[in-house]
């Protein structure tokens, strides 16, 4: 639809990068951090799990309120005063106290929730006949940059102080607002017309809707087998008889192996077979997966291909959530609302998963965990199947 084609900046796509890029980095390089943070802060083990979980839960609840702040005051403005809120955030952490630690990730929760919610409805707007394009680019800088910040950020710890290592890796987060600027200036509101022309059709809120909810079950699962994963599988790993440095890259394999389902999730979501084979290698990727990891001996060989699965499992349902927001909304502010839904609801599922895990697999043992994972892996699959059948959240 050509009304739906916005202007917008030649630095928009370099924006977006930096915005996933933002998204992951500042949460993702605190677990390597965490030896330093003990050290230099005197942080408690029992505090360090609340680095990952204020982040999940600030997602939870402010993904509605920026849905609602985009169609109000427009995407582009909306994205950079939360790229502000996360750079503050990001600076706030590196004075050396514990108060400073968890309110500067608090803030950097809620800036990071900004490009989560509205750049699927910039990529809508400003690409309609780029998405599977812009996807790629916006899932893979963020999948990159996950990958690597946990790894990057301990390497940096090892021979910087903890202070100079925070702000180093939190320069990405005021080149981005550099970059962005020029987006400013094809900032779109949403018009009065398009809140009465869903009026005359119908279509109301995406939260009154079914296959929203499927779509939400489906992101928030997603979410919750992925985090319980990353969080759990070094100590499973250790379980088995591997060092923790072994653990770790185990889990490194498994983040790497995502990144190509980056591309491909996007790349073939034109075609119904595409999407159909994808939600293929979501089951098969989990399920097998996390099955393989309940054998009684593992070798490093067979692990690494279990992890190998599971990353092109979580890569693959990680990026065809992103593709739903888009594919099955008619326009960029619906595609905000369904996104800030389904991110609402599915990070507070996703916030509860690696509490619940640990506590079963303390409580019950790991293999209990695993097999509650598979179960939820299979309702995960579930879901996409029936996503794969509707148009539309509208049909």
């Amino acid at each position: 639809m050509e009304e739906n084609v916005h202007q917008h900046s030649q630095y928009l796509t370099l924006g977006m990068m930096l915005a996933a890029a933002n998204m992951r980095l500042p949460i993702t390089m605190m677990p390597g951090l965490i030896s330093s943070l003990r050290r230099t802060l005197g942080l408690p083990s029992s505090m360090a799990g609340l680095l990952t979980t204020i982040p999940l839960l600030t997602f939870a609840v402010m993904s509605p309120l920026i849905a609602r702040w985009g169609r109000r005051y427009g995407n582009e403005l909306t994205i950079y005063a939360m790229l502000m809120i996360l750079a503050a955030g990001s600076y706030l952490r590196v004075i050396p106290t514990i108060a400073s630690l968890l309110l500067g990730t608090l803030l950097v929760g809620i800036g990071a929730d900004g490009g989560n919610v509205l750049i699927p409805a910039i990529i809508k707007d400003n690409f309609p006949t780029k998405i599977p394009v812009a996807t790629s680019q916006y899932t893979l800088s963020m999948l990159l940059v996950g990958a690597f910040g946990t790894g990057f950020s301990g390497l940096l710890a090892a021979h910087w102080s903890l202070p100079i290592t925070m702000a180093v890796l939190s320069v990405i987060g005021l080149i981005n607002l550099i970059v962005w600027l020029p987006n400013l200036a094809y900032n779109h509101r949403a018009p009065q017309l398009t809140v009465t022309r869903q009026d005359q059709t119908a279509h109301g809120s995406v939260w009154g809707r079914p296959l929203a909810w499927v779509i939400t079950a489906f992101f928030g699962l997603q979410a919750l087998v992925y985090y319980s994963l990353l969080t759990w599988l070094p100590t499973i790993f250790t379980s088995h008889g591997f060092s923790l440095i072994t653990a770790g890259n185990l889990v490194t394999i498994m983040q790497l192996s995502g990144l190509p389902m980056s591309y491909l999730v996007p790349a073939t979501s034109g075609k119904r077979a595409g999407v159909r084979t994808m939600i293929g290698v979501v089951g098969i990727g989990f399920i097998a997966g996390i099955a393989g990891v309940l054998l009684p001996t593992l070798s490093f060989g067979v692990a690494a291909i279990l992890c190998v699965l599971l990353g092109l499992g979580s890569g693959a349902a990680f990026s065809l959530a992103v593709v739903f927001f888009t594919q099955k909304t008619t326009n960029g502010f619906e595609t905000a609302d369904l996104s800030g839904m389904a991110q609402s609801a599915g990070y507070l599922l996703a916030a509860a998963g690696p509490v619940v895990f640990g506590w079963l697999g303390s409580q019950l043992g790991w293999n209990l965990v695993l097999i509650l994972a598979i179960i939820l892996s299979a309702l995960l699959t579930f879901a996409g199947i029936v996503i794969f059948r509707h148009a539309t959240i509208y049909d």
